[in-house]
């Protein structure tokens, strides 16, 4: 029986995963995943109440392993002593890129629905709420080189939102445009280059 119910469910997700990917989660027809997964539309709401619970079963445990890994180079960097972060500015958020950018390629389409696909989503500021906590821990390390005695420009929150937004999105174009993995690699290297080069001249460095 629950070998049974496996499979059912399994069926289920790959009929989601399909009609998500193709028409995102608004345009997708709950019918039609009933429909091409084989099973009655009871036999479905006995696994999801919803086609957002569906939704949700694929893409939260990216979310959250995405999610959980940016907060925790965030985290140890700005737990580290404060005249010990300006040498490792940079080193815990290019570990976590490396990380992020490995974790996308290893599971290509749940991330393609929870960054393109998830419209009408508790999911859809996914993207946005990275930066708001970018932005946040931005601020906190200009006011430790202050401390430190740099010579920091104040910069507004909204310019320091306007940057943290490009580089998220600019990051994440990777899957918009499903990148070979080598090229992505390639381009995320330079692209942080250049983002790290801008920070440091906003920085005064």
């Amino acid at each position: 029986m629950e070998e049974k119910s496996n499979a059912t469910l399994k069926k289920i997700h790959e009929a989601a995963m399909a009609e998500f990917l193709d028409k995102g989660f608004q345009g997708a027809s709950l019918r039609q995943i009933v429909k091409n997964a084989g099973v009655t539309t009871g036999a479905f709401y006995g696994y999801f109440s919803s086609k957002e619970a569906l939704f949700a079963s694929i893409v939260e445990p990216h979310a959250a392993a995405l999610m959980g890994r940016f907060m925790e180079a965030q985290t140890s960097f700005s737990e580290l002593p404060e005249q010990e972060q300006p040498e490792h500015m940079g080193l815990e958020s290019s570990q976590c890129v490396n990380w992020m950018v490995d974790y996308i390629y290893d599971h290509r389409e749940p991330v393609k629905l929870l960054l393109c696909k998830a419209e009408g989503t508790s999911y859809e500021h996914f993207v946005h709420n990275m930066v708001e906590v970018e932005v946040e821990y931005t601020l906190r390390y200009m006011d430790v080189l202050r401390r430190l005695g740099r010579e920091v420009p104040e910069l507004s929150q909204s310019l320091c939102h306007i940057i943290a937004s490009g580089m998220f999105n600019g990051l994440f174009e990777i899957v918009v445009h499903d990148m070979p993995k080598e090229q992505a690699l390639r381009d995320v290297e330079q692209f942080r280059t250049f983002y790290t080069g801008g920070w440091l001249k906003l920085m005064g460095g």
